[in-house]
């Protein structure tokens, strides 16, 4: 294997050492267990628990060489100058319709009436809420600017300046507990809103919860809208992208494909098992669900990605989180497997 320049990755004693923070799951465990190598390089891996913690590390003190990170969040450190860029493997997908509950008597039936409301999600810049912000604004007309978005966590980048119609909730109160009062009259599920209590630490999603069950989704017959809105427009929700020093990218000019090659083969196997109906896990029964829609439910490479990427940074645009739109080559190395 040889990239671009024609260099050839080390071997033996002259491989780098470098730092790696990333989530296991069914398609990166080979790498982390070292079944599958990252030619040239001595991978150090750091348990970092709950993997949201690293994108703030990452973010704050550029802690790691490569680096899991929500690309909502990567994208606003890139354009405040951060000395990383992503490559287009994506980690984790879902969509982005569902996720989001509201309290009945709130009266809210479609997203425009959610104009007027106060809606509770972690963080304004978490890409979950990002790409739901963006599918009420751009599929279903809502205006963003007429919603109060409470949170009650940090941005992980502390200098992102937010809209004023973004507030945080007061001291002393959750966004589970919001919602359990009426305070709020909808929210996001799961870690984006009130399924977790405070801060991502090792246990957050312990204490202060609201069964979300108890609240209706927003949208009626979600899977069947999220699928017919994928055959449509060809977006596919990306989360949990790698991001790579740049400082690494340059002094290792084979770094990008060694770790396309990585986490490919890595994610084979892992592929096998889905189609096999292999796993119980919550990501194995969502990544099988899309298996009639797509051969892979894992794409990685920038052609099998444009959509999904061009539409949330259309998003993260018209959100004010970056303040205009980049070059696809300053955000995305351009990789394919």
């Amino acid at each position: 294997m040889t990239n671009q320049s024609g260099m050839k990755p080390p071997k033996g004693s002259d491989r780098p050492r470098l730092k790696i923070a990333i989530a296991t799951s069914g398609h990166t465990a080979a790498l982390k267990n070292a079944n599958v190598p990252i030619e040239g390089v001595d991978a150090d891996f750091v348990e970092v628990t709950p993997i949201i913690q690293a994108f703030r590390r990452m973010v704050r003190d550029v802690e790691f060489d490569i680096c899991e990170m929500a690309p909502t969040t990567y994208m606003i450190a890139r354009a405040r100058g951060a000395p990383y860029i992503a490559l287009p493997i994506f980690v984790m997908r879902r969509f982005h319709h569902g996720g989001f509950v509201t309290r009945p008597e709130a009266n809210i039936k479609t997203p425009k009436d959610l104009e007027g409301k106060k809606v509770g999600v972690r963080a304004y810049s978490v890409t979950t809420g990002v790409w739901t912000r963006g599918i009420f604004t751009n599929e279903y007309g809502m205006d963003s600017s007429k919603v109060t978005w409470v949170v009650d966590d940090e941005e992980h980048v502390s200098t992102l300046k937010l809209p004023p119609n973004v507030i945080h909730a007061p001291e002393g109160k959750s966004l589970a507990g919001m919602m359990a009062t009426g305070e709020l009259q909808a929210g996001f599920t799961g870690p984006a809103g009130i399924g977790r209590a405070g801060p991502p630490t090792g246990d957050w999603e312990k204490g202060g919860q609201t069964p979300v069950q108890v609240y209706p989704e927003l949208i009626p017959d979600v899977e069947k809208v999220e699928r017919d809105w994928f055959r449509s427009t060809g977006i596919y929700p990306i989360h949990g992208t790698i991001v790579v020093k740049d400082e690494a990218l340059a002094r290792y000019p084979w770094l990008a494909r060694s770790l396309m090659d990585a986490f490919t083969k890595a994610k084979a196997p892992y592929l096998v098992d889905l189609k096999a109906r292999k796993g119980d896990k919550p990501e194995d029964r969502r990544y099988r669900s899309f298996l009639p829609l797509m051969a892979d439910p894992l794409p990685y490479g920038t052609s099998a990605n444009k959509p999904s990427i061009e539409a949330l940074v259309t998003y993260a645009v018209q959100q004010e989180l970056i303040p205009s739109r980049p070059k696809m080559s300053d955000v995305f190395v351009d990789i394919d497997p």
